[in-house]
C-alpha cells in the first residue's frame, strides 16, 4: 500500500465528515457500508477505480472518460432529486392563472422533509416508465417503509404543493389518465340497470355501490385489449400532481357557493382563482385581446358559434376586463351548477357539487373517529389503502383487521388539495384526501415558462414569469 499523503487524509476527512452528517440527517446508518469504499478511494486505493486512465489506447480513454462523467452526473442527479431539489413542469391548467401550463418549477424536497425512497432501485430522471422501452423504470426487489427526514417546515394553508396522486396506486395501462376506482365505478354503472339510490337504506346503498365497482372491475379485467393490463404502483412511483392545499389535518372543510370554509370560517381565495362563465360575444374574440388578457387556446376551446357563446374559465380581473369590451362582449353569466360526476366519495350518495361540497372532516394523526355506516365511505380508503388495514362491513358491524371496530385512530396526517382553476381541476373533490406519505415537496420558483400557443419568435418564452417566486403567488 502506498503511503497516503497529508492532502489525501484531509480530503478523506472532509468527505467522510460530510457523508456522516448526511447519514445523521437521514437518520439511517445503513449507509455506513459505503465508508470502507470511501476510505479505499482516498487512502488505500486497493480497488482500481480509474483503471482506464493507465491505458495507452486513445479510444478507451475517450469512451471511459465519457462513461465516468455520465455515471457521476447520474449519481449526483439521483441524490439531488431524491433529497434536495427536483425540476417539475406544469402539465395541465388546474392551477391557472396562478401557475401556467409550461411553467417549469424548482421544487424543494427539504421544505417538508425529503422521503427515503420506498423503491430505491429506479432509473434516475424517470417517474414510473422508461421511455422508448415502455416498461417499469423501477424494481421492487427492495421495498422500504415510509420515512421522512427532518424538514425545514410543514405544509401550510394555501401552500402550493407537489404530491403523488393518491388514487394512482392502481391504473389500467391504456387509460392511465383516470384512476382505476373511478374507471370501475363508471363502467359498472353503465353496465347495470339504473337504481333510485334515494329510496335505499345506507346498507343497501353500500351494496349497490360495491356491485357497481365489482362489475366494472371485472369488465376491465376481461377487456384487457381495450383497457390494458391493470398495474400497481408504489407511493413514490405514482404520478406527480401539483395543487394548492386548502385544508389541513383536523379541520372541517365545506364549500358553500364556491367559497371554501374551514371550521366555519371562509378561507382566503387565491388572487387568480378561476371559475367558468358563459361569455356571450359578437363573434369570436380577437386574438390580440386574448393574448393581452392571458386567455389560452384551451380556455377558448368550448365555443358555440351558432350562439356566439364561450364556456370559459375567467379570473375576476379578466371577467371585468371583458365586460368593459362592449365592442365584442355582450354579457357574462355564471355556468349553471353541476356536480360534474364522480365526486368523492364515489360509494356514497351525498348530493354534493363542486361548488357546494361537504362538510367533511380532514383526518389528523393521532385523532380518533367514531365509525358509522354513514361516515365510513369518507374514510375507508384512508383506513384500507393508505394505512394498510383490512376492512369489512358485516351484518353486525364494521370489522378492521378481523376485529369489530366502532372507532379508528389515524396514523397519518391528511390534506385537502384543490386547483385554482376551480371548474377545470381534478382534485380532492374527485379523489379525496392526500396522505402525508404522498407529499413530495414545495415549489420555490418558476425558472422557465413556455407558452405552448406561441412560436419561438412570437412570445413563446414568458419572460415576465422567469424566476418568479411561488410563495408570492397567493
Amino acid at each position: 500500500m502506498v503511503k497516503a499523503s497529508q492532502r489525501q487524509w484531509t480530503k478523506f476527512g472532509i468527505v467522510l465528515a460530510l457523508y456522516l452528517l448526511f447519514l445523521l440527517w437521514l437518520r439511517s446508518w445503513l449507509g455506513l457500508v459505503v465508508v470502507p469504499f470511501i476510505f479505499d478511494a482516498y487512502i488505500t486505493k486497493k480497488i482500481p477505480w480509474y483503471w482506464w486512465k493507465s491505458s495507452k489506447n486513445p479510444m478507451v480513454l475517450t469512451v471511459m472518460g465519457w462513461v465516468d462523467a455520465i455515471v457521476f452526473a447520474l449519481v449526483a442527479v439521483y441524490f439531488v432529486n431524491l433529497y434536495f431539489f427536483q425540476n417539475y413542469v406544469i402539465p395541465s391548467s388546474s392551477l391557472e392563472k396562478s401557475l401556467l401550463v409550461g411553467d417549469y418549477l424548482f421544487v424543494s424536497k427539504m421544505s417538508y422533509g425529503a422521503r427515503i425512497p420506498q423503491t430505491p432501485l429506479h432509473m434516475p430522471l424517470t417517474q414510473h416508465t422508461l421511455p422508448v422501452l415502455d416498461c417499469k423504470s423501477y424494481l421492487e426487489w427492495i421495498r422500504w417503509d415510509y420515512k421522512r427526514v427532518e424538514a425545514l417546515g410543514k405544509v401550510q394553508l394555501n401552500d402550493i404543493v407537489v404530491f403523488n396522486f393518491p388514487a394512482g396506486d392502481s391504473v389500467a395501462y391504456n387509460v392511465q389518465a383516470q384512476d382505476l376506482y373511478g374507471l370501475a365505478y363508471q363502467a359498472g354503472k353503465e353496465l347495470s340497470k339504473p337504481v333510485d339510490m334515494s329510496q335505499l337504506t345506507l346498507e343497501q346503498q353500500r351494496q349497490v355501490f360495491d356491485f357497481y365497482y365489482q362489475t366494472g372491475r371485472k369488465y376491465i379485467s376481461e377487456n384487457e385489449d381495450l383497457y390494458g393490463k391493470v398495474i400497481y404502483r408504489p407511493v413514490d412511483r405514482r404520478e406527480n400532481y401539483v395543487k394548492r392545499c386548502v385544508g389541513l389535518p383536523g379541520q372541517t372543510l365545506e364549500i358553500k357557493n364556491r367559497v371554501v370554509y374551514l371550521d366555519g370560517q371562509p378561507n382566503k381565495e387565491p388572487d387568480n382563482v378561476q371559475y367558468r362563465y358563459l361569455v356571450q360575444t359578437k363573434g369570436m374574440l380577437p386574438d390580440d385581446l386574448c393574448h393581452e388578457l392571458g386567455i389560452s387556446a384551451e380556455d377558448l376551446a368550448a365555443y358555440y358559434p351558432n350562439e356566439s357563446v364561450y364556456n370559459m374559465p375567467l379570473t375576476a380581473k379578466t371577467k371585468e376586463a371583458l365586460l368593459a369590451r362592449k365592442d365584442c362582449v355582450v354579457s357574462i353569466q355564471d355556468v349553471p351548477e353541476d356536480d360534474m360526476g364522480g365526486l368523492y366519495p364515489l360509494n356514497k350518495l351525498t348530493g354534493w357539487t363542486v361548488d357546494n361540497y361537504g362538510p367533511l372532516w380532514i383526518p389528523k394523526k393521532g385523532a380518533t373517529l367514531e365509525l358509522t355506516l354513514d361516515n365510513l365511505p369518507y374514510y375507508e380508503r384512508c383506513i384500507r389503502s393508505y394505512e394498510g388495514n383490512s376492512l369489512e362491513v358485516k351484518d353486525d358491524g364494521i370489522y378492521i383487521n378481523g376485529q369489530p371496530a366502532t372507532s379508528y385512530t389515524f396514523r397519518m396526517d391528511y390534506y385537502w388539495m384543490m386547483g385554482d382553476n376551480r371548474h377545470n381541476s381534478a382534485d380532492s373533490r374527485f379523489w379525496g384526501f392526500v396522505p402525508e406519505d404522498h407529499i413530495v415537496g414545495k415549489p420555490i420558483f418558476v425558472w422557465l415558462s413556455l407558452d405552448k400557443d406561441r412560436g419561438w419568435l412570437d412570445g413563446k418564452i414568458r419572460w415576465n414569469r422567469l424566476f418568479k417566486w411561488v410563495d408570492s403567488i397567493r
